[in-house]
């Protein structure tokens, strides 16, 4: 009869196996569900982080367009207001600088005798000084010829007879009208000849 030994056969412990294996996939559906978790949190948090940033980048460009548009809107409110103050400076400089004076020497060493000066009026703008002048004359060639005279001394430019009419009395008025570039500036006195060493 034959007898086995049972003790050369190996004993595994299955259930042991069974209990380490079932725990090592707890374990691992543990840490799957916590990094599921963390992974749906940080999802959730980029996501809310992504719409802020458009939202703030959005209100950012907004916000520079808004600063554009003012300082534009400011700096040529800026340039119109010095420009015109720089303009009103000028015509007060121009102003100050005509000289009725010389103006009316002009006039009494040009008008002929036959020839009355009625009203003057001059437009000083950006530096230019027009001048209108009412005249009355007994003939329109009295009138031509203070033009004519006035033109001659160089201070003014495009003088012209804007309007003419003969009143009443068979006189003749008119309107003149021209630029006023003033009296030339007197010329430079000529420098005293040297003198000669004697002998020379």
């Amino acid at each position: 009869m034959l007898k086995s030994n049972l003790s050369t056969r190996p004993f595994y412990n299955e259930r042991a196996v069974y209990l380490g294996l079932a725990a090592a996939a707890l374990v691992a559906l543990a840490v799957s569900a916590l990094n599921g978790r963390a992974l749906v949190t940080l999802s959730a948090r980029n996501t809310a982080l992504a719409a802020e940033i458009a939202r703030d980048e959005a209100a950012a460009g907004d916000l520079t367009r808004q600063a554009d548009a003012i300082r534009h809107g400011t700096d040529r409110k800026a340039i119109d207001a010095i420009s015109a103050a720089a303009r009103e400076a000028n015509d007060l400089i121009s102003q100050r600088t005509f000289s009725w004076t010389e103006f009316f020497n002009l006039i009494e060493a040009t008008l002929p005798p036959d020839v009355m000066l009625t009203a003057v009026r001059p437009d000083v703008s950006e530096g230019t000084v027009n001048v209108t002048m009412n005249v009355v004359g007994r003939r329109s060639e009295d009138i031509d010829a203070f033009m004519a005279a006035l033109e001659k001394t160089g201070t003014f430019a495009g003088l012209l007879p804007r309007q003419e009419e003969v009143t009443d009395d068979g006189l003749h008025r008119a309107v003149l009208s021209g630029r006023y570039v003033g009296p030339p500036a007197p010329a430079a006195p000529a420098p005293p000849p040297k003198e000669g060493r004697a002998g020379l």
